[in-house]
């Protein structure tokens, strides 16, 4: 999903294009899932006439300040983007390819775009269309439908903004409060870091690579960590989003040293000429060198197995563009061809262990009783079971001999 570096390009790009002008015309989706708690037309005519005065930001979240309230508010979710007519501003493009491990790792790209004449305007994805007065448009556009479009009175003073922690670009702790912070966490550093009500703006690629940066194993203890080990922290969360903030989120601008670059590359990821590994932390896949990222203290020598190399199965949902995708669709799922032969085995074994249960049953029963001589531990082998052993006992010793078997009355 948009981080904070891609969330702050979009509001740098608003505030230097769109700033003093009045909005002349508006168009807003009929989507609810998108524009929540205000209907279309209620927002058209909430927005008609206003002047755009700031556009702000806190974490991943985005408002325009008016004249007047009510002020439009944007939760970027997993695909929102911003688009400027004729302008460059950054958003994500996600790459299907199917990974040879376990996990669903879309592949980010992270690119200037500008809106050229001959794309389609706007966009069959956009939820607000907006023209100004002296011409120029931007649209907020949402192809997975997970982003909030909302008018509010005061954005930053009610949820989802109010309750995020300090920005990670404009509120930044001191070493001391981020010390002391973590030393109450008894969770692991990756899961803390992605945690938006402790530090807001930090997303998964942005905390792999603060992490890899600080050398801190994600599944690291937060509590744990000393001292030294969060003034790095600190100072590398400062450089990771300044730098890539400076640059306008153009990950191509990105350092060459940052794990980023290397994160598509699967099985075959190297940094630096060291091994890339995958892991689970923080409910998602996560990006870590292990010669270099190691568990400390009491958790040294406790590193989580990288998972098995598997393809995950994927429904493309009709929201998706042929070459888009976002993970952030969490979901992981196990191809076909796994299900399948997992179906199959199951079935195998089904089937033997019905097949030693009538051998079994055969040997132990001589008479005509409907209880079992000899009872395999464990199971209880019931009267038609053992009517069935009898039937086949017969049936082999009749045809040895010949003839049919007698029909036995049940």
């Amino acid at each position: 999903m948009p981080e904070l570096p891609e969330v702050e390009a979009a509001r740098r790009a608003l505030e230097e294009h769109c700033l003093g002008k009045t909005i002349k015309k508006a168009v807003v989706a009929d989507d609810s899932k998108v524009i929540d708690g205000i209907s279309p037309s209620d927002l058209q005519s909430a927005l008609v006439g206003k002047t755009i005065v700031a556009a702000l930001r806190k974490g991943k979240n985005m408002w325009l300040k008016l004249d007047t309230p009510p002020f439009p508010s944007f939760q970027f979710g997993m695909t929102g983007a911003v688009y400027i007519k004729g302008v460059a501003v950054t958003k994500y493009k996600r790459q299907v390819r199917l990974p040879h491990f376990l996990y669903d790792i879309s592949v980010l790209e992270i690119f200037q775009s500008a809106v050229n004449d001959t794309d389609e305007w706007p966009s069959k994805f956009s939820k607000l269309f907006v023209e100004l007065d002296d011409g120029l448009e931007f649209s907020f556009t949402d192809k997975r439908r997970m982003a909030k479009v909302r008018l509010l009175n005061d954005p930053a003073c009610v949820p989802p903004i109010s309750e995020l922690g300090p920005d990670a670009l404009l509120e930044p702790m001191t070493v001391d409060e981020l010390h002391k912070s973590l030393s109450k966490k008894k969770v692991a550093i990756k899961a803390l870091l992605l945690d938006q009500g402790f530090i807001s703006g930090i997303g998964n690629w942005i905390a792999d690579e603060v992490l890899y940066q600080a050398r801190i194993h994600p599944q690291q203890i937060s509590s744990s960590l000393s001292k030294e080990y969060c003034a790095t922290l600190h100072k590398c969360i400062k450089e990771v989003i300044e730098q890539a903030v400076e640059v306008g989120a153009d990950s191509s601008q990105f350092p060459k040293n940052w794990i980023f670059h290397s994160r598509e590359k699967k099985s075959k990821a190297f940094v630096d000429g060291k091994k890339i590994e995958f892991i689970t932390a923080g409910g998602r896949t996560t990006a870590y060198v292990p010669e270099l990222q190691k568990l400390t203290g009491d958790q040294a020598g406790k590193e989580q197995p990288a998972p098995k190399q598997k393809a995950p199965k994927r429904k493309k949902g009709k929201d998706d563009a042929d070459d888009d995708d976002d993970d952030g669709s969490d979901g992981e799922k196990e191809s076909e061809s796994d299900e399948e032969e997992t179906s199959t085995k199951a079935r195998s074994n089904r089937a033997s262990k019905t097949r030693g249960r009538a051998k079994k049953t055969s040997a132990d029963n001589g008479g005509d009783s409907d209880e079992p001589q000899n009872k395999t531990p464990g199971k209880t082998i019931n009267s038609k079971q053992t009517k069935a052993g009898k039937k086949a006992s017969e049936g082999k010793a009749s045809k040895e001999n010949g003839k049919k078997p007698k029909k036995t009355a049940a």
